[in-house]
Order: structure tokens, then sequence, then C-alpha cells
């Protein structure tokens, strides 16, 4: 007896068991680091609990951490509570402060202490310091990872520093030039540090009063003073004018930007850094202080 052929659309079909074998990844579980984290957080954000605990477990911490920071909010707080408390406090750790902070200020009250406990001392410091700020403000956008260098060095030792500190790429637009108080005086773009004499000293290569902005200033006119001066990143001062942390176009766009354009926002403005006569665009006093948009 012949049976006729019949079709179900396979959005219909329901597995009656959800493994990591049967999820059929395209790319073997190995290989998944390689991924852009834009990919690997799409995978990782369409799989049940219990695959992604599987493709979580074959992911090293940093891999877990830059996934997570292109996921949704509500996304990046599922993933983190499903994991155990100490390996959560050490994808933390992984992440840019700005970003751990945000996502542990989305936790449950119970998971923000016991991760928080469970961090490395400076790391937790770090991001209970950004968390004291309100959330719609610069110092709630901030990043404390940023370049700071005493005015007194010269061009060479700058660039030695920098060796030293190896900084990550996104925080490193600008470098900026502080006093022995921690004053924000002056701000140097990396080309013109390159071509700087290697005995030059910063004070006579730097932008003097840099455009910067107030912690407690809102986000959105972060993000206007961004666009308005063509920055890649801007500083964040503190009444005294002491250097706080920087807020980066990407960050300052989420304001302001549709969600959908979020993640693409780094990608948007990997460019040159803009130049006015072979330098950043210079603005305004320190602090958005006189001639500053507010």
């Amino acid at each position: 007896m012949d049976v006729p052929e019949r079709y179900i659309d396979w959005e219909d079909v329901d597995p009656l068991e959800s493994t990591i074998a049967s999820v059929r990844l395209r790319v073997p579980h190995a290989k998944l680091s390689a991924l852009h984290p834009a990919d690997l957080a799409r995978i990782i954000g369409e799989l049940t609990p219990r695959d992604r605990a599987g493709v979580l477990a074959s992911l090293d911490d940093e891999a877990v951490a830059d996934a997570i920071e292109e996921m949704e909010p509500e996304t990046q707080v599922e993933v983190l509570e499903d994991l155990a408390p100490a390996r959560a406090a050490d994808i933390l750790e992984e992440m840019s402060p700005d970003d751990a902070a945000d996502l542990v200020a989305d936790l449950s009250k119970e998971s923000r202490v016991e991760i928080l406990g469970l961090m490395e001392q400076d790391e937790a410091a770090e991001v209970r310091e950004l968390l004291a700020y309100p959330e719609d403000s610069a110092g709630g956008l901030m990043t404390t990872a940023y370049v700071a260098i005493p005015a007194t060095l010269t061009a060479s030792q700058t660039i030695d520093r920098l060796r030293d500190l190896e900084p990550d790429a996104e925080t490193i637009y600008y470098v900026y030039v502080i006093d022995a108080d921690e004053h924000l005086v002056g701000v140097l773009s990396l080309r013109d540090l390159i071509v700087a004499r290697p005995d030059t000293p910063i004070s006579s290569v730097m932008i003097d009063e840099p455009v910067a902005v107030g912690v407690l200033d809102d986000a959105r006119s972060v993000a206007e003073t961004i666009a308005h001066y063509n920055l890649l990143a801007v500083p964040v001062v503190d009444d005294e004018n002491r250097l706080q942390g920087i807020v980066t176009v990407d960050d300052a766009m989420d304001t302001v930007a549709p969600s959908a354009w979020r993640r693409r926002l780094p990608h948007v403005f990997d460019r040159p850094e803009p130049e006015v006569g072979g330098k950043p665009a210079p603005g305004p006093p320190a602090g958005g202080r006189e001639g500053s948009p507010r």
C-alpha cells in the first residue's frame, strides 16, 4: 500500500530532546572562538539553556566576554545568571569596566553581591565606582580603561609607556595628558605622537584645554558633544577637572541610535581619527565650560 507523502514546516517540529549533538552547529565547538563576537553572540542567544551551557563550557572567558558584550541586555543577564557565580565573575573581569558595570546593574541583587564578591578586588572596585553614577550620565557611560600620561614625558617615553600598558584599541583613540594631581591638561592623537621627534616634550605636542564633559552631564548632551566635535572619545572630568574616564563614540551613540544600529556603531566609526591641521579637532576648555554645547 502506497502511503502519500506529506510535508510539514520545520518550524512546527518540536524535538523530543535538546542536546549539543542535536544542535548540529555548522562550526565545530573548538572553532567557535574564531568567530566574530557578534556571530558568536547570535549563536549563543538562540540556544536553549541546556545547549548554551555546553557551548560556553567550550569557550575561554575572554571569548565569552566578547560575545556577551554584543548581546542585548536581557540576553546578557540570562546568560550570566545561568553560569556558576565564579565563572561569571571571571568573565566580567574580561569585559570592559563600563560594559561590566551595565551588566551587573541589571542582575538581581543577590547575584550582584555574590558575583562582585568573587571578582578581583581592583576590577570589582572599578565596577562599583561606575555603578555609583546615574545610568544616563557621563559617569554611567564612561569606561575607566583609558590612557593617561604625565605632562613631563617625552614622545619616546610615552610610546614606551603605551607598550607597557598594551591598551585595548577601543580606548586608545587619544592619549590624555594629566598633571601631578590628575587634572586634565591636554590630549594628543596617536598620529602626532608617532611623527614627533623622540625627545619632543609631550607638552609641546598636545592640544591644550581639550573638549571634556562632566561626570553628571546627561547622556544625550555627551553624545551631542562627541558628534559636534567629530570625536571618537571624550574625556570625563569631575568638578575640579580631574580625569575620571572616557566615553567612547559607540557607547555615547547607544543613547540616541536605534537598537538595530547599536552593535554596528564600532564598525561604522572605524575610521582614521578626525584631524584639523594634523591634530585632533580642538574644542572648548576642559569640562565643557565656555563655548561648550550643553
